[in-house]
């Protein structure tokens, strides 16, 4: 029997956000893949193999059919989602979709997910946690942006849900686990519950005990 291709394989981390974001919108566009767990706790990502495919040694990466390669979260993202709805076609939204999604990655990102993984996988009398009281005053002042768009407009890829809200979402969605309170933002958490009620939402799997072992060990 020939085993069938598959147009795309994923690499990535299920609990990680950032893979989390590319798992989602290929679920929600419909499209066929293959996802490839890598257990960068105990250096998967760190194999020749894994770093003849991305030398920075991250995930998510994709591989096409084809054998290119793409790296980062957010430009998956846009790559998967040209041509599709959760892309605008106008030049100025696809921009300001773009602005979102460096907004995520420079702003967003550096508090909440640092956040979420000091509190989640370093154990409770590490040096890091000295951080978080920091980290939880820039995620509020990030969250406090979003607050703000989300008083004019329900969305923040243009006019309808799309691939920023997708970026946002991931590490938005799991704030709690870093010690991020979304109490203060009812406008965000209004927006989390559009995005959930999307269809073929999928959510993040939750972590385990087993997994957050697997960081300490490491």
């Amino acid at each position: 029997m020939v085993e069938e291709r598959v147009p795309l394989t994923v690499h990535g981390m299920s609990v990680s956000g950032n893979c989390h974001k590319v798992r989602l919108l290929l679920e929600q566009l419909g499209s066929r893949y293959r996802w490839m767990e890598v257990d960068s706790a105990h250096g998967q990502t760190h194999t020749p193999e894994f770093l003849a495919l991305n030398p920075n040694a991250k995930v998510p990466l994709i591989v096409r059919d084809d054998g290119r390669v793409l790296t980062e979260s957010n430009a998956i993202l846009f790559w998967l989602a040209e041509g599709t709805p959760y892309l605008p076609s106008d030049g100025w939204e696809r921009a300001q979709a773009l602005s979102w999604m460096f907004f995520e990655q420079y702003t967003h990102e550096p508090c909440v997910a640092v956040a979420r993984f000091i509190r989640g996988w370093t154990p409770a009398d590490s040096p890091r946690r000295a951080e978080l009281p920091r980290l939880h005053e820039r995620a509020a002042t990030a969250l406090a942006v979003m607050e703000q768009h989300l008083r004019e407009a329900q969305w923040f890829t243009g006019s309808g849900y799309g691939i920023a809200d997708i970026a946002l979402f991931a590490y938005t969605d799991v704030a709690g686990e870093g010690g991020i309170s979304l109490q203060p933002f009812p406008e965000v958490r209004g927006w989390l519950q559009r995005v959930r009620e999307q269809p073929r939402f999928l959510p993040m799997p939750a972590v385990t005990a087993e997994v957050r072992s697997r960081f300490e060990a490491a």
